[in-house]
């Protein structure tokens, strides 16, 4: 009898199969990795997809220098254990420099600071491709893009200027400066990720998982307590309290809140996200409830 794949092996394959296509047809390649979920299925799908070599391409982490301690450990971890190269970009060196101006007021979040920094390790590099985990339902932004989206001179990015996609076929003709991004998990959903990470036992940051931690309510999301994140006197509806969370997203710690759950396990966080209908982007980030087309709006100034 002839072996059927399951859905989860359909989209395995696509997404292999698009990476090797960006190995094959570009000079410097890279894999933007931010240590949350999608990005760990993502480097986890590179590593099938080069196997029996190593990764040949560099991991791109941008570092707000506000990201969960947890985070930075876990990424350090996939680093060493998978012996690829890592290109960090530091927003707080920028800020240093003066090459960008940090908000001076409270709550200011640094995610908006990222799109400079990422556009500048990109040019200092020369990538000509680089991969993203950005998944079509996260965002209505996101499900406009194509799997290789293509980016100006600038970085930036116009929806009316992609390419058309018909089946595996694409087109990764570009002019000198300018890129693509490159999206393998487009078509995976959340709960895809989650089943993905329990059937191949992938390890993810501690905090993906439920666990105690102390927070507060602000505009109806848990943020942490935090270096960088304080409930502000004399607002009532700010009192921190301990209760029992865990985080569907990864993101600078001043944008990414939590969410009250007992999910301990990838097949308990299954069965939670099968019965959501909130995205993981849209209940629990800060940055993208600024407007409507927040989103869109970075994606054009070359956020991914």
């Amino acid at each position: 009898m002839a072996h059927r794949l399951s859905h989860l092996d359909t989209l395995a394959s696509e997404a292999i199969h698009i990476i090797r296509e960006v190995v094959a047809e570009f000079e410097r390649p890279a894999l933007l990795f931010s240590g949350g979920k999608d990005s760990a299925v993502l480097l986890h799908l590179a590593t099938k997809a080069c196997w029996p070599q190593r990764v040949p391409f560099p991991i791109v982490h941008v570092d707000t220098g506000h990201n969960f301690p947890e985070v930075i450990e876990y990424r350090d971890q996939q680093v060493s254990k998978l012996e690829v190269r890592l290109v960090v970009g530091s927003v707080q060196e920028d800020i240093d420099r003066g090459s960008i101006v940090e908000q001076p007021v409270p709550g200011a979040t640094r995610n908006r600071l990222q799109t400079f920094t990422l556009l500048r390790v990109l040019e200092e590099n020369r990538y000509d491709a680089v991969f993203g985990g950005g998944r079509r339902d996260e965002e209505k932004a996101r499900a406009k893009e194509r799997v290789f989206s293509l980016r100006d001179e600038f970085g930036q990015w116009d929806p009316r200027a992609q390419r058309p996609e018909l089946w595996d076929l694409y087109n990764t003709r570009h002019r000198p400066g300018e890129h693509f991004r490159v999206f393998p998990l487009s078509n995976w959903t959340e709960l895809d990720i989650w089943q993905y990470v329990d059937e191949q036992k992938l390890e993810l940051p501690h905090i993906y998982f439920a666990h105690r931690r102390t927070v507060f309510r602000r505009t109806g999301m848990l943020l942490a307590i935090g270096p960088w994140t304080q409930p502000r006197d004399g607002v009532a509806s700010e009192q921190p309290f301990e209760t029992t969370v865990r985080y569907r997203t990864v993101g600078d710690m001043t944008c990414t809140a939590a969410v009250e759950s007992t999910a301990s396990t990838p097949a308990e966080i299954i069965v939670e996200t099968a019965a959501t209908r909130v995205s993981e982007r849209g209940a629990t980030r800060a940055d993208d409830r600024f407007s409507d087309a927040a989103m869109e709006d970075r994606k054009r100034e070359g956020y991914f």
